[in-house]
């Protein structure tokens, strides 16, 4: 089975070039809604995660990351023969890398005078539970959540570097990235609905 990639970003920067870039050294390219749309557009085949589901997206969106498939596919441990037993038995994959940039929650709220239910649509559910799946099992799945890091991922797929391996430093780096990342999301969407209540509990 090729490796693959799952790429389903907010921020599209960079996103067909490091789509092409792993489609050229051999890895096929799942994706969801507008990040499916423009890798398409670039002239490049991207694979539709409700394909590796088999359930289509709901409720405009809302779900289409939250099956076994995905998640199984990310958490399964490839030294574990039992856990890539129980994989294959479901008829699900393994999944080697994820990028995922969170839904623009404060770029959202930013603007002012935001209706909380407008808010809350920007309050991103797949996305960090792929992300923090991926970087639990970050010996085993890239995990990217900053364009600026497309390259770095590359340059190590493709040499063939040592870093590739469980133990490399930036795998390390980039799942530490993540739950910093999760965890300053996190702290927005509590301030801001703080505000919204008349409280100020967190700094």
């Amino acid at each position: 089975m090729k490796p693959r990639a799952l790429l389903s970003v907010s921020d599209k920067s960079g996103i067909t070039d490091f789509a092409k870039s792993l489609i050229d050294v051999g890895w096929e390219v799942l994706s969801t809604g507008g990040t499916a749309r423009t890798i398409r557009e670039a002239g490049l085949d991207a694979t539709d995660v409700s394909e590796v589901t088999g359930h289509p997206e709901m409720m405009a969106g809302r779900v289409k990351t939250l099956h076994p498939a995905i998640h199984a596919g990310l958490l399964a441990r490839r030294a574990r023969s039992d856990d890539m037993a129980e994989l294959a038995e479901l008829g699900y994959g393994p999944i080697d890398l994820v990028a995922v940039n969170l839904y623009p929650f404060r770029e959202t709220v930013a603007r002012g005078d935001v209706p909380v239910d407008e808010a809350m649509e920007q309050v991103d559910i797949g996305g960090p539970t792929m992300i923090r799946a991926a970087a639990k099992s970050h010996a085993d799945v890239w995990v990217v959540v900053d364009p600026a890091d497309y390259g770095r991922v590359l340059e190590l797929i493709t040499s063939g570097s040592d870093d590739v391996s469980s133990e490399g430093p930036l795998r390390r780096e980039l799942a530490a990235k993540v739950f910093s990342h999760v965890s300053e999301y996190d702290g927005a969407i509590a301030r801001y609905l703080e505000e919204m209540a008349g409280l100020r509990l967190l700094p």
